[in-house]
């Protein structure tokens, strides 16, 4: 997003010294680009490139309520009618469970920092809520559902995941057409939107082969095990609680059923995420739907269950809070001292600091997270979603906390600023480097950091406009020859912080040429 700002790439053709960007999406990196534009005089950059994905993320809670709230209204899910009279009014019914829904979906583990950051995975999921929330409301509004299916099925495609798009938008099609509600123009529309997003993706070339093979699938299946029991914790054990108890109304009608849409998406994400090389990420997109299955475990969930829940959440997180509070008095007080003994081992250099605003707003969060446990255990009305109060409000407890009290040691451990101010010290008001065998995380967090045009080694030696090469040592390892002792001195080794592991080699021009300096 920065180098669309300063002209060095294009919307269409995201280039980063001469490297395309891990996750392809045209429409996160143009939103973040004019954020900047738009804002970058009364915000930081990087402030201002977070404005879109936090509307994002907001519409994605939004939509996904909505989601849940459509399909709480199906016949189908209605509760029984009693004999005489006192079961909830499907309107009530709908927005408990479209409640119960947005509860579990803030809970999971997994929604943290994946939606938090700028990438198009964010995006992605509002997408993928609203793709959602149209396929629910094909029964109430079949002209605005097509509409949003069409809009998010594209809005998707723009955001990289054009086969995804494809395959759901095709699912759906196959559910509107075996539930005999729509009419042919109907369907047509869909495969309009269809056949939208296949254009859109090979005009752009965002057809893209990130599929491993079945061998490293099954090589990495236990650590993909363990990341579906705690990135989706707690919906997982809710939706399969959902699915077994509702076993027995898929015999009948099962296609105008109200869990085949959100079971589909859910299984079309998982097999997806399992089969790509970042399934931390794409498993972000299950996550709508798989809350809204774990909603519908609520009416006939256990006392015993539930019980069970309140208690594992309220120790998880009550002892993560603990810990963010404990590591942030030693670092305040330096008492208990062992706390502070291993951060400044782990972290070098680093000098804490006290912000009345983010202590005030930690204890804030920790005051409502202790009078919601009151609340929770005392006497209260029988919500169908109070089980999940507790899950919600203790991941945005440690997350406040995380993004409070630790926020400047998490910015020092895991910003490449430090990193940058040492360069500059050496390289003194240059704006040209090169660049060997450095990732993309690294040339990111320098350029900005360092304010640097970075250009790659191999293909700009040509230019000599830059003085400076800046490479990863591991990659001089395996080209000995790639950067010439007799052009460029090795000056320097440095290294960041925060990371023992991680070090960069400095070289300087010896002969000197020509040069836009």
């Amino acid at each position: 997003m920065w180098e669309i700002v300063q002209g060095r790439s294009g919307v269409f053709d995201l280039q980063m010294a001469q490297m395309a960007p891990e996750l392809q999406g045209p429409l996160s990196y143009a939103l973040g680009a004019a954020s900047i534009f738009l804002f970058g005089d009364w915000l930081t950059p990087d402030a201002a490139a977070r404005l879109p994905f936090i509307g994002t993320l907001l519409g994605a809670l939004i939509a996904s309520w909505y989601a849940i709230y459509f399909t709480a209204k199906n016949p189908h899910a209605q509760p029984v009618t009693f004999a005489f009279g006192g079961e909830a009014r499907p309107e009530e019914y709908a927005k408990a469970m479209a409640d119960a829904g947005l509860l579990a979906l803030i809970a999971c583990l997994g929604l943290a920092l994946p939606s938090h950051e700028t990438t198009p995975i964010a995006m992605q999921l509002f997408c993928i809520a609203m793709l959602f929330c149209g396929a629910a409301l094909l029964r109430q509004h079949m002209a605005w559902a097509i509409a949003l299916i069409n809009l998010s099925s594209v809005l998707l495609c723009l955001s990289g995941a054009p086969f995804v798009a494809l395959v759901l938008g095709l699912g759906i099609l196959f559910i509107c057409y075996q539930q005999n509600a729509a009419q042919a123009k109907h369907l047509a529309m869909v495969v309009g939107g269809c056949l939208a997003v296949v254009c859109i993706a090979t005009w752009l070339g965002l057809w893209q082969w990130r599929l491993i093979s079945a061998q490293d699938a099954m090589a990495q299946w236990r650590g993909l095990l363990r990341l579906l029991l705690w990135f989706t914790w707690p919906a997982w054990p809710l939706a399969a609680w959902t699915l077994w108890t509702w076993r027995h109304q898929w015999r009948n009608h099962f296609w105008e059923q109200h869990l085949v849409v959100p079971a589909f998406l859910t299984f079309v994400v998982v097999i997806v995420s399992v089969t790509t090389k970042n399934p931390e990420r794409t498993l972000l997109l299950s996550l709508p739907s798989l809350a809204c299955l774990a909603a519908f475990a609520l009416p006939t969930l256990k006392r015993s269950f539930s019980a069970l829940i309140d208690w594992f959440t309220l120790l998880f997180f009550s002892g993560g809070a603990l810990i963010i509070w404990i590591v942030w008095l030693s670092l305040q007080t330096g008492w208990p001292a062992q706390p502070a003994i291993n951060v400044s081992r782990l972290t070098p250099g680093y000098v804490s600091a006290f912000e009345w605003v983010h202590t005030i707003v930690a204890l804030l969060i920790t005051a409502i997270w202790g009078r919601l446990i009151i609340w929770r255990l005392g006497r209260n009305p029988r919500f169908i979603w109070k089980s999940l109060v507790l899950p919600a409000s203790g991941a945005l407890l440690c997350w406040v906390l995380l993004m409070t009290l630790w926020m400047p040691l998490l910015n020092y451990a895991r910003s490449y600023q430090p990193l940058a101010l040492q360069i500059k010290v050496i390289t003194g008001p240059t704006k040209c480097l090169y660049s060997f065998g450095m990732n993309r995380a690294q040339i990111a967090g320098l350029s900005f950091h360092g304010q640097y045009e970075i250009k790659d080694f191999d293909k700009s030696r040509q230019d000599n406009q830059c003085h400076w090469v800046i490479s990863n040592p591991e990659a001089l390892v395996l080209h000995v020859d790639a950067v010439n002792p007799s052009e460029w001195e090795n000056l320097k080794v440095i290294r960041r912080p925060s990371d023992k592991r991680e070090d960069i080699v400095i070289f300087k021009r010896i002969i000197s040429s020509p040069s836009n300096e």
